[in-house]
């Protein structure tokens, strides 16, 4: 019920904002189609609760009167028919968000499986119907979306169906299926990486006044490339990016993409600093999985679960923890398991 709550109103402070910034908001449509999604799930979660039958719910609203029908050749194995619903007479936007706040306040104050209850439901679903129709956002994009994320979030990956972006390229185009790297630092406090004995990129400081292991940040772009198959940066360092297809080679593998890599890195190191380094935490904050998926909008990674970046931060971290105690070590990375370990070099390493 809070969360159902939370989404009405956040779906109003969206509406908020177009009306303060009509000709500036460009997000509107992509925001209030998430909102709208996340009202939905919370509803969906809010029937199974009460013992309604989610689309029962909305199969009696839809035969309500004042809405109007529209026969639609449907995509569905089971029917050919499909039914468009709309109200006739829609009320204006800012009187149904105010009637979808105030069911969902009534809601929050309903006894749980009451009849009462139960009619609430259905004006919310009513309700809901309304707002949809009025933002203009295809009813479909709202649902296929949530889905998407909400699968992406809380579902683990099959992992014959996670993307391998370069299995299509020659064997000097790919990311190495199994690579050790090791990391090393040096009394001048600054760490270099080498693979297969070759030195490879350029030594790295923290480069900030109080001292916080980013000197060692390359682990996470080899996290990147172990677990999500992805970084423009490491495929750079070792000289392996797609030059066979020049698209390839500009748009994901070039400096721009690289920049968003680094840019991502950094942001998630500044969140990971407050709370230890992600230790003894075994999931990540929604908000911030979007924020991440945000950053890699309109590159290959994007089509990466949230779950599987879940992971590549998570373990990424992980070592990066026994890079930083040790002032070193070697990464080893398994593309083929999704895996990224922590092996010390016995003698070499000081803890520091």
């Amino acid at each position: 019920m809070l969360g159902l709550y939370g989404e009405v109103g956040s779906v109003m402070a969206i509406a908020k904002k177009r009306h303060r910034e009509p000709e500036i908001y460009v997000e509107y449509e992509n925001a209030v189609e998430e909102e709208l999604g996340d009202v939905l799930w919370y509803f969906a979660a809010l029937c199974r609760r009460f013992g309604q039958e989610f689309d029962l719910v909305f199969s009696k609203v839809i035969n309500e009167e004042g809405r109007e029908d529209i026969i639609a050749a449907g995509d569905l194995i089971t029917g050919r028919v499909s039914r468009v619903s709309a109200t006739r007479d829609l009320p204006a936007f800012d009187d149904i968000l105010f009637g979808l706040g105030e069911t969902a306040t009534a809601l929050l104050r309903a006894e749980s499986g009451s009849e009462h209850a139960h009619k609430l439901l259905h004006t919310f679903a009513s309700e809901y119907l309304q707002a949809v129709q009025a933002t203009q956002v295809p009813f479909f994009n709202v649902v296929r979306t949530n889905m998407e994320k909400a699968c992406g979030r809380f579902l683990d990956p099959i992992p014959e169906d996670l993307p391998v972006f370069d299995d299509s390229f020659p064997d000097e185009e790919r990311l190495p299926e199994h690579f050790e790297i090791k990391v090393t630092q040096r009394k001048s406090g600054k760490s270099y990486l080498q693979w297969n004995n070759v030195f490879i990129g350029d030594p790295l400081t923290d480069s900030i006044r109080d001292p916080d292991g980013y000197r060692f940040h390359d682990v996470f772009h080899l996290a990147y490339a172990a677990i999500l198959h992805w970084s423009p940066i490491f495929r750079g360092l070792i000289k392996q990016k797609r030059k066979s297809d020049p698209q390839y080679d500009d748009a994901e593998d070039g400096g721009r993409a690289k920049v968003v890599e680094e840019g991502l890195t950094a942001w998630v190191f500044s969140y990971a600093k407050n709370l230890n380094f992600f230790e003894r935490q075994t999931s990540l904050p929604f908000d911030l999985l979007k924020t991440v998926h945000r950053f890699v909008h309109g590159y290959e990674v994007e089509v990466c679960p949230l779950k599987l970046w879940e992971k590549a931060i998570l373990e990424g971290y992980k070592v990066f923890r026994q890079v930083r105690k040790y002032n070193g070590g070697i990464v080893v990375g398994d593309r083929d398991q999704r895996t990224i370990t922590y092996k010390r070099i016995e003698g070499e390493i000081r803890e520091s």
